[in-house]
């Protein structure tokens, strides 16, 4: 499967893409906010002409592009619209968590994270 970890902070990436190797995932990229995401997941469709990533894992606040800006993004677009997204961040905020369950995220992680609560999230959204 491979995945694409957002979030602007390095310790955060470096921390998921551990979780997530010792899990058994070992295709994945790395991206330092939701445009830079944005530009990634669009070459790779370039360059493969298929659905770039199999799940996408973003933070929430991030400069030039936000975890929510980029999930509306691949929800607009019809090639995109159905890769499965989980949001990893520390905005609690109701409505913004509405918003997201509305787009159609497949879980929500607040931060801190550990190793367990991702395994939990993955099978409970179906990824694992």
């Amino acid at each position: 499967m491979k995945i694409l970890i957002v979030d602007d902070k390095a310790s955060i990436r470096s921390a998921m893409k551990k979780i997530l190797a010792g899990l058994g995932f070992m295709d994945i990229t790395e991206a330092v906010d939701g445009e830079d995401a944005w530009y990634k997941i669009n070459e790779e469709f370039r360059s493969t002409r298929t659905r770039s990533f199999e799940l996408i894992i973003s933070d929430m606040e991030m400069p030039r592009m936000s975890g929510l800006e980029l999930l509306r993004a691949v929800r607009s677009s019809t090639v995109l619209k159905d890769t499965p997204f989980i949001m990893a961040t520390t905005v609690t905020a109701k409505q913004i968590i509405l918003e997201t369950m509305r787009l159609g995220i497949q879980a929500y992680i607040i931060k801190p994270f550990d190793a367990t609560m991702v395994e939990l999230k993955l099978k409970q959204s179906g990824i694992l």
